[in-house]
């Protein structure tokens, strides 16, 4: 009988992975492709359809990519964990939202789990991909997996390998970003490895999960205090009457020791707005607290309000309240150019503006639904499509709000036919007809 490591080499291992959404589709096609037999478990039963058509609901998948997989039988979906029995390795790719409290909802990690636990078997390799809090795969995940009568490290293999997808990015994939692995033990860590590295991206050992948990944390929270800093400097800046995003293309002409990073509406997507909870959260266990991480994040998370507030202003200024004013959110997706609106600073933004009464509407060339509300923001929910972004639109709207620069938006029309244009995210930089009706986050007052 062949060894783990042996069908690992020789890619005859048997591929699960759980959850099928931005990290375990690319991962399941990525390993797919590679050579190995995948099949994705998801209980959302519409996306399992739209895979056994070959068509991929996620951007970042085409479903070129994905049909011939599907029809050669190399990609497998299933509702049903009982697919785990013949599973060789296992990866856990579900969601870690939080809570209302910003504590950490570990429920989807817990069920996966608890699915795999009652169909362990000798030899297994289970790989927790979800981003979560250091200790979350010795502490949480490990003793439901043992609740099996295996021992982690002895009859299984259980790793942490955090994802690394960044929605959009057509220069690094999951097919060539660099690999961190964390191990309950180094062969843990190893053999994990060695199954991604058929990816053909380079894997990077650390000495056990939490050092590899804390790894992702540390990338984003890096982002994040970064965004928070250029958001408090374009505060100041406005203040002073200079242009933020002057200063920033300034700065970028030093070619050491700087890093660009760009004020805005907020930040949004899975990990952003949810790592720094996640650590601080933990934190508190070992009587330690995360001051500039949780400054940071109140930093960002102010950033809606300003946005509303250079609403409420710029209406003002014009004669007109924000109650009854009709106003066109332009981009709802977190970033330019995705479809993935989750946590997006639009949602804070929409809320507050149906708050203060204003008649609210968005255009989204790739997001053409969105939710907002069903929180002590706005207590009830409520759901919109994306509108055309005709002139005749512009032109009965009262105010239009950039939350999120897409590229395939008429930014040169919109100023031409709109009465007010708050951009919070610069796209209007190249504009050169109406600029008397811009008014940017960072930008110089007029007059």
């Amino acid at each position: 009988m062949k060894t783990l490591e042996q069908k690992i080499g020789d890619q005859s291992a048997r591929v699960t992975v759980i959850g099928l959404g931005y990290v375990g589709l690319p991962l399941a096609v990525g390993l797919s492709k590679a050579g190995f037999q995948v099949t994705g478990v998801d209980l959302d039963s519409s996306k399992l359809e739209s895979l056994e058509r070959g068509e991929s609901y996620i951007s970042d998948v085409p479903s070129e990519d994905l049909a011939p997989l599907v029809a050669e039988g190399r990609l497998w979906t299933s509702a049903d964990y009982d697919v785990l029995n013949k599973a060789d390795a296992v990866f856990i790719c579900v969601p870690t939202p939080f809570n209302s409290m910003r504590a950490p909802d570990l429920s989807f990690v817990e069920n996966a789990a608890h699915g795999i636990a009652s169909r362990l078997h000798a030899g297994q390799l289970v790989v927790l991909q979800s981003t979560t809090y250091p200790g979350t795969t010795e502490e949480v995940v490990q003793p439901i997996l043992e609740g099996s009568g295996f021992k982690a490290g002895q009859d299984f293999h259980l790793a942490f390998s955090p994802e690394r997808i960044d929605p959009g990015n057509r220069q690094f994939t999951v097919e060539n970003t660099p690999k961190v692995v964390g191990g309950v033990t180094p062969e843990c860590a190893r053999l994990a490895g060695a199954l991604l590295a058929h990816l053909m991206a380079k894997i990077h050992l650390v000495s056990s999960p939490r050092a590899a948990e804390m790894t992702k944390l540390l990338e984003n929270i890096y982002r994040s205090v970064n965004i928070a800093l250029v958001n408090e400097l374009m505060l100041l800046a406005e203040r002073m009457n200079i242009d933020i995003w002057e200063v920033i293309e300034a700065a970028k002409t030093k070619p050491f020791g700087f890093m660009p990073f760009y004020p805005g509406p907020g930040v949004g997507g899975h990990c952003i707005p949810v790592d720094p909870y996640y650590l601080s959260w933990k934190a508190r266990e070992y009587d330690f607290y995360t001051k500039f991480i949780e400054l940071a994040a109140e930093v960002n998370s102010e950033m809606p309000y300003h946005t509303v507030q250079k609403v409420i202003q710029g209406l003002n200024q014009r004669g007109r309240s924000i109650k009854e004013a009709s106003v066109l959110v332009l981009g709802v997706a977190f970033k330019p150019d995705i479809d993935d609106a989750r946590n997006s600073p639009a949602e804070r933004v929409i809320e507050l503006l149906l708050k203060e009464g204003a008649q609210v509407s968005y255009h989204d060339p790739h997001v053409p639904h969105f939710e907002v509300g069903g929180d002590v923001f706005l207590r009830e929910g409520a759901q919109f499509e994306s509108v055309p972004i005709a002139p005749e639109v512009l032109t009965q709207t009262d105010c239009v709000v950039i939350v999120t620069g897409h590229a395939d938006v008429d930014y040169d029309q919109v100023v031409e036919h709109a009465q007010l244009v708050i951009d919070a995210v610069n796209a209007t930089r190249d504009v050169r007809n109406g600029r008397d009706k811009i008014v940017r986050l960072g930008g110089m007052a007029s007059g």
